[in-house]
């Protein structure tokens, strides 16, 4: 049992399916294949039911996939605890993002950190909250960009808090009003992000507590494209305040919402109890 064939087991678990994680770790689906299957013989287990839908675990491979996750967060805070031997003149800072507002909260300290320390790889990946978490917990990423809530696993760094907002064609009757609540909405059609995104789950649960469940015809991971389908009247989409109010749109309007729960609390996460290197210490501070 070798380390590298534990990465292709949980990259299979995570991507949903063999051929997934060959192409998220550059492989083939025969190589991705054959080590499971090398895994398998190894345990003299089944850990992946072949017969069910999709990526079906035995209860073996729970087990696997558990005590997998941890023999590679220990083994990774091993090498950067040794790596942080040399201070921070060399090393990789490997930092998770979501799509929707990194460029506004974190591009500035993207320049900051590289102006002081030059030496230090950036590695970054841009993923959902949900996807971030897997691999903070794997301890594939240093630092991730939550938003709240999520589980005490982790620790976490405010960034900022913004209000959710509506945001609707231009000419919408609504943007007479100074604020409405969600279920003005209800009848319209939903642009929300792709699944994963946290930002969905913040507007689906505004929407269960004032009792209806929205039509959602359109998804995307790109901001500037829901912005063009709200423009062209598909529907009504919901960003955190400061997204709408740093593009700019002639198409679109801004309205604000009648729910104090509506917040977007994005948050700078790492795993609780885990080793935090010097790079991500020194980023964490540069963000404050």
């Amino acid at each position: 049992m070798d380390i590298n064939t534990l990465r292709l087991f949980i990259a299979v678990v995570r991507e949903g399916g063999f051929s997934q994680a060959a192409k998220a770790v550059l492989s083939t689906q025969s190589t991705v294949s054959k080590a499971v299957k090398r895994l398998e013989d190894e345990l003299d287990l089944v850990l992946i039911d072949r017969v069910a839908p999709g990526i079906t675990l035995t209860d073996a491979g729970d087990v696997v996939l558990r005590r997998a996750q941890t023999i590679l967060a220990e083994r990774d805070d091993l090498l950067v605890e040794l790596r942080e031997l040399r201070g921070l003149k060399h090393g990789e800072l490997r930092l998770g993002l979501p799509p929707i507002g990194s460029d506004t909260l974190f591009a500035p300290t993207f320049v900051a950190f590289r102006d002081r320390y030059p030496g230090i790889r950036i590695q970054l990946i841009e993923r959902g909250c949900q996807d971030l978490m897997d691999l903070l917990r794997t301890g594939e990423i240093d630092l991730a960009g939550l938003l709240l809530p999520f589980p005490d696993e982790f620790s976490w760094q405010n960034v900022c808090v913004e209000p959710v907002v509506a945001v609707v064609a231009a000419g919408n009757p609504l943007t007479a009003r100074r604020s409405v609540p969600i279920a003005a909405f209800a009848d319209s059609p939903f642009l929300l992000f792709e699944t994963g995104f946290s930002l969905n789950q913040i507007v689906l649960a505004a929407c269960r507590r004032n009792g209806f469940t929205p039509m959602v015809t359109a998804r995307s991971t790109q901001v500037e494209f829901l912005f063009d389908l709200i423009a062209a009247g598909l529907g009504v989409g919901f960003l955190p305040r400061m997204m709408v109010e740093t593009r700019q749109h002639d198409g679109i309007r801004a309205i604000a919402l009648d729910d104090p729960n509506m917040l977007w609390h994005m948050t700078l996460a790492w795993r609780r109890g885990g080793y935090l290197s010097g790079a991500a210490k020194e980023w964490l501070r540069l963000m404050q």
